[in-house]
């Protein structure tokens, strides 16, 4: 593993923001949205992220996503299609990663309606324009070719030169200006 970069990187900290697309609604997490955080990491859904987690270690990244924005100015968003909250999108702003991560999970059943793409290229858009980071990565999971596909989506580019959390996990980086 590399030697992180220096940490915070953002140093903005503050209230989550809200983002919206034509579709979707990113938002400032809550309690609520802990039931289905919790199922989905206590299951095989979180194997690319390490998981399936015990509840205390659920419970401790899901506060860390929420503290995140209060702490480092970067955290995680829920996305809401409508009524229905479908997953997360989050920028990781964290000491056991090499770069300020783009990131996105979804919850069971709502593959493939396009959910992750759209809230991925909207917070890195919102991020572009209001952290102005030099440039953002997203890791992904050797193996994990839907969220590969994302990356490439939302214009990630393979850095096979990034600095990595783990030796074997692929790094996309996100480079140039919002949309």
């Amino acid at each position: 593993m590399s030697t992180p970069r220096p940490f915070p990187r953002i140093g903005r900290p503050g209230a989550a923001p809200t983002v919206s697309t034509e579709r979707l609604t990113l938002r400032p997490m809550t309690l609520d949205d802990w039931p289905a955080y919790r199922d989905t990491m206590g299951s095989d859904r979180s194997v690319h992220m390490g998981g399936p987690f015990a509840l205390n270690a659920a419970w401790a990244m899901f506060t860390s996503d929420i503290a995140g924005w209060h702490l480092t100015g970067a955290g995680a968003l829920a996305i809401d299609a409508g009524r229905t909250t479908v997953g997360q999108a989050v920028l990781n702003d964290i000491p056991a990663f090499p770069d300020l991560e783009l990131g996105w999970m979804l919850y069971d059943g709502h593959e493939g309606q396009g959910y992750a793409t759209e809230a991925a290229a909207a917070l890195l858009d919102w991020a572009r324009v209001e952290l102005t980071p030099p440039s953002l990565v997203s890791y992904v999971a050797p193996g994990n070719q839907r969220s590969a596909e994302v990356a490439r989506r939302i214009g990630g580019i393979e850095d096979a030169a990034a600095p990595r959390p783990e030796p074997e996990t692929l790094v996309f980086r996100h480079l140039g200006e919002a949309a």
